[in-house]
């Protein structure tokens, strides 16, 4: 009698690749890819059946650093180029990664009609508001007076904020993580990955050549605790060192407020609790900037009954099951003909 051998439990150096990683020392894509493979060993999808593709950019080298199949694609397209990977095989794990110019700017029609679609991507952007891979040009999501040797007087653009960008685009699946968050960003990866259609997961990522601590206001030690909320689906958007800051409904008005509980009156009931499928609180919480805490975490989390990469294999299938068996060869002699000849 055979026994199939149980596949062995994948680790996160299974996912290391024979390639050296040729970041900056003290770029955050180091520790992205960290939290990369510790979710990808957790998942434990076959490296065969996994497929990392970019775009062109610093973020975009993670094909040759994943221990899986790949596709460097040119700038900007990776979201299109995924969307024929996953129809032509939907049984592969498909991820998309790169960076906030990559995806934003040049690939911004193409990462909305992937996630308008719904196709079954798990998409990675990698927001350090710079152009980091030539050389610290501004990007779509740079702040007005970033300097930059593109606006060396201080960019005059108003940004773009990539997770609303995301729920505009009609995403079903929008969350936040940090770079160096080794505990948090691998589960909002595996969150990521359980949702079937396209999943966007913005990452705040750290520059350290050409935008070092843009992010300080709210990832840096003495600040964190005041200026992130970890949102979490049916718990309380609670925040702060003591767990005693808060947000909730302003009275009379269609806005947030903090507050602090046991002052003014202000008690746990009336704190707001996260409803990951509340559009409304998703973009109300995606929009938070200081003084408000940005918001970390799945942001947005609301199935649609099919994906569109189910639905164009449940129609292809359909159509066949009802269509008789073709005959190329009639299909060529029918309608009109062409003789070639001398």
């Amino acid at each position: 009698m055979n026994i199939a051998t149980p596949p062995e439990k994948l680790k996160p150096e299974d996912f290391e690749s024979d390639q050296e990683l040729r970041w900056c020392p003290g770029c955050g894509d180091y520790a992205i890819i960290k939290s990369v493979r510790k979710a990808l060993a957790d998942i434990g999808t076959p490296k065969e059946k996994t497929v990392f593709v970019s775009g062109i950019g610093c973020a975009a080298r993670f094909p040759y650093y994943i221990s899986t199949y790949g596709f460097h694609t040119i700038h900007g397209r990776s979201p299109a180029i995924a969307t024929g990977v996953k129809l032509t095989n939907p049984e592969l794990d498909v991820w998309v990664v790169g960076g906030d110019g990559d995806m934003l700017s040049i690939g911004g029609n193409h990462l909305l009609h992937a996630l308008r679609r719904n196709v079954d991507l798990n998409i990675l952007l990698f927001n350090n508001e710079i152009y980091g891979l030539t050389k610290g040009q501004y990007s779509p999501t740079s702040r007005v007076g970033t300097r930059s040797p593109s606006t060396p007087l201080g960019s005059v653009d108003t940004p773009v904020s990539a997770a609303r960008y995301a729920l505009g685009a009609g995403a079903r699946f929008v969350a936040r993580g940090i770079d160096t968050q080794q505990k948090v960003l691998p589960e909002t990866l595996k969150r990521a990955h359980a949702h079937k259609g396209a999943s966007f997961v913005e990452i705040f990522q750290n520059c350290i050549v050409y935008n070092d601590g843009v992010f300080d206001h709210f990832t840096a030690k003495p600040v964190a605790a005041d200026m992130q909320i970890f949102v979490e689906h049916g718990k309380p958007l609670k925040f702060g060192k003591d767990g005693t800051r808060g947000l909730r409904l302003k009275p009379g008005a269609l806005e947030m407020e903090m507050v602090t509980i046991g002052e003014n009156g202000v008690t746990e009931a009336d704190i707001l609790v996260h409803d990951e499928r509340n559009l409304t609180l998703a973009n109300w919480l995606a929009a938070m900037e200081a003084p408000f805490p940005v918001a970390i975490g799945v942001i947005y989390c609301s199935p649609a009954p099919q994906s569109f990469d189910a639905a164009v294999h449940a129609q292809t299938a359909a159509v066949r099951e009802k269509t008789p068996k073709g005959d190329l060869k009639a299909l060529l002699r029918r309608g009109h003909t062409w003789q070639v000849g001398a």
